[in-house]
């Protein structure tokens, strides 16, 4: 059976293959270690081997490993999952990144409650890039207004977009909705009223991180390649 420390090169090596075919600078592309339902001994073992990042759905959750971890340097905490109004302050609190904004509500909250003492909370806005009636997320007609908006809320700092694709698809419509978010983001970089880094596109994971590279990902979301199968029965 593969440890973690082996599965993070493996995950690395594709992150590092995919990169150079899509004629992309080495290191353009991050990891995020999708670490829900996984025990804080799991993320302890993946940051002895230098992964830092990580992703969490379920707040209780990873308030617990925040606190069991706090002892390691250096660890960066992405909320991945979807926001409830009620869960805002303890976002703001206790991360760096929110990956899954999708309307105005949720970071005007987060920005009024992201502590002075910190840093500004970096954002992406979650688009669902599909139309899926099931998924989280803005419609990309919606994201020139809501991007302009969140833009201007003083704790925050607009790094970029987040999508989670239909896996299932076929191989061409995903990596058409791979590329809509990165035209996406391309169009927002031109709109005058957005301000902020806007150098973030997170989107692919285990299965398809080789195929949202090459549409211009510079963060992959990956946790069952590194952790293995997880427990979903929450």
């Amino acid at each position: 059976m593969s440890s973690i420390a082996d599965n993070i090169r493996s995950v690395t090596r594709r992150i590092q293959k995919a990169t150079k075919a899509a004629a992309r600078a080495d290191g353009s592309v991050s990891l995020l270690a999708v670490s829900k339902t996984r025990p804080a001994e799991d993320l302890r073992e993946a940051a002895a081997s230098g992964q830092l990042a990580f992703g969490e759905n379920y707040l209780q959750e990873a308030l617990d490993k925040i606190s069991a971890l706090s002892d390691l340097p250096g660890l960066e905490w992405h909320f991945i999952g979807p926001i409830q109004s009620n869960k805002t302050r303890a976002i703001a609190e206790h991360f760096q990144w929110v990956h899954s904004v999708d309307r105005l509500k949720v970071a005007r909250r987060l920005s009024e409650q992201r502590p002075q003492d910190l840093p500004p909370l970096n954002i992406c806005l979650q688009v669902n890039v599909d139309n899926e009636d099931s998924k989280s997320g803005c419609r990309l007609e919606e994201l020139p207004e809501l991007a302009a908006a969140v833009s201007e809320l003083p704790r925050l700092s607009l790094r970029g977009l987040m999508a989670i694709p239909d896996p299932d698809q076929p191989e061409d419509r995903l990596r058409a909705s791979f590329r809509a978010l990165a035209n996406g983001l391309d169009q927002l970089r031109q709109q005058e009223n957005v301000n902020g880094p806007l150098d973030t596109l997170s989107m692919g994971m285990s299965g398809d991180l080789e195929l949202a590279i090459a549409e211009g990902a510079t963060l992959v979301r990956v946790g069952t390649a590194m952790f293995g199968a997880r427990d979903d029965s929450r």
